[in-house]
């Protein structure tokens, strides 16, 4: 199972105790269903229509649900969605008919399509009165309402009362951020490496020329004694090198000892 269904199939299960609310998603799945709407919304008119005792396309059921006809389809008039309550009722029902969600595993992006215009603009407002900011695109025939961004899609699955899921997606943007602090450290700690490590190889070989054109005599004794421990261990770090001189010497005084060195290969470089 997709977890876009997965959250359907989780709102499909959630019954607003109000009958205030049961009419407002009542009023989304009739609104929203179109010819691709799944089983799924379907089933959930029927349940709603049942337990409220009204057929939604009857003068009865049409009144109550606030319906009014345009251009061969439905829209609602926005009192039926006047309560924070209502309004969250709705949206969980334009999602049932016309939403889905992404893994969130692989990316972040919850859309519900839309058949008009207004119907979009009706669900952007509804949504950002929860401080949701769902933006607005027109694909081939359907008006979408999108939110890209993971944690507004957290919060609107709070909205609509997907609990289980969206424990479901913290978990994994929990998984994800740490995963993403661990590679970022590595690859900080990789890129640090790569360049002690070069760092060594190009004082090794300056010192190697020295030896090869000059003798290791050529050195001042501080740089002779220096150069002598990093040939016979390439692999220590500064700080470590440091330490096998007699006095000790920090990172910094080492360092300063080996740009001396390069600096002597480079002169003899450019004489020789």
């Amino acid at each position: 199972m997709s977890f876009s269904q997965k959250v359907k199939e989780e709102l499909f299960e959630h019954i607003s105790n109000a009958r205030h609310c049961r009419l407002a998603e009542l009023g989304a799945l009739v609104v929203m269903s179109g010819d691709n709407s799944d089983n799924l919304a379907k089933k959930k008119l029927k349940r709603l229509s049942g337990m409220l005792k009204l057929e939604p396309y009857d003068e009865e059921g049409k009144k109550a649900l606030k319906l009014k006809e345009n251009g061969g389809s439905y829209e609602i008039e926005r009192i039926l969605v006047s309560k924070n309550c209502c309004k969250q009722a709705f949206i969980r029902g334009a999602f049932i008919a016309g939403g889905s969600v992404t893994n969130p595993e692989k990316s972040y992006h919850f859309e519900i399509a839309c058949d008009s215009c207004e119907k979009a603009k009706l669900l952007i407002d509804l949504i950002k009165d929860f401080d949701i900011d769902a933006k607005y695109i027109e694909r081939k025939n359907a008006h979408v309402v999108y939110i890209k961004d993971g944690s507004m899609i957290v919060d609107l699955l709070n909205v609509m009362g997907a609990h289980m899921s969206l424990m479901d997606m913290e978990n994994v943007r929990i998984l994800k951020d740490v995963r993403n602090r661990i590679n970022r450290k590595v690859n900080c700690e990789t890129a640090n490496l790569n360049k002690t490590v070069s760092a060594a190889v190009k004082q090794i070989e300056d010192i190697k020329f020295i030896e090869e054109e000059k003798g290791l005599k050529y050195l001042p004794a501080g740089l002779r004694t220096i150069a002598e421990i990093r040939l016979e261990e390439p692999e220590l770090s500064l700080l470590d090198l440091g330490k096998k001189l007699d006095p000790p010497l920090g990172k910094s005084g080492v360092n300063h000892r080996l740009r001396k060195i390069s600096e002597i290969a480079s002169e003899l470089r450019r004489t020789i």
